[in-house]
């Protein structure tokens, strides 16, 4: 297990990869991340249909947090201005909130700057997809 949370995300959805992009610019987060595809899924704890499903951030401990929450927690964990909007993510109802526009996107991030039709497929018809 790593000593930093790791954010786990589609590396086969453009938009995905976008937004992990501009996270690292702005934010810089303190995490290690990694495209699914490429994760060692088993010692994270985690499912590939999680994983699939959702962004997902470990942290050091084992605790994995999905979606908005990912989001909210990696927020949280950061130093300065960041912290903030992740703490409001997390109170009751706007946690609630979050996850729903969380969910509303992730569901058509295919429709999305930078999604592509592969976006909208599962995870086992993707381009690259390993056959069982």
């Amino acid at each position: 297990m790593t000593t930093r949370p790791v954010l786990v995300f589609d590396g086969d959805c453009g938009f995905c990869s976008k937004s992990v992009e501009l996270l690292e610019r702005w934010v810089d987060p303190d995490v290690e991340i990694t495209a699914w595809q490429f994760a060692d899924l088993d010692e994270l704890g985690v499912t590939p249909e999680r994983a699939a499903h959702e962004v997902l951030l470990v942290t050091p401990t084992g605790e994995v947090h999905g979606g908005a929450a990912a989001f909210a927690k990696l927020l949280a964990f950061e130093r300065g201005v960041w912290s903030v909007p992740g703490a409001v993510m997390q109170i009751p109802p706007i946690d609630l909130l979050a996850a729903k526009a969380y969910r509303l996107v992730a569901d058509n991030r295919y429709k999305l700057p930078g999604g592509t039709p592969a976006c909208a497929l599962p995870a086992d018809r993707r381009p690259g997809a390993k056959a069982d």
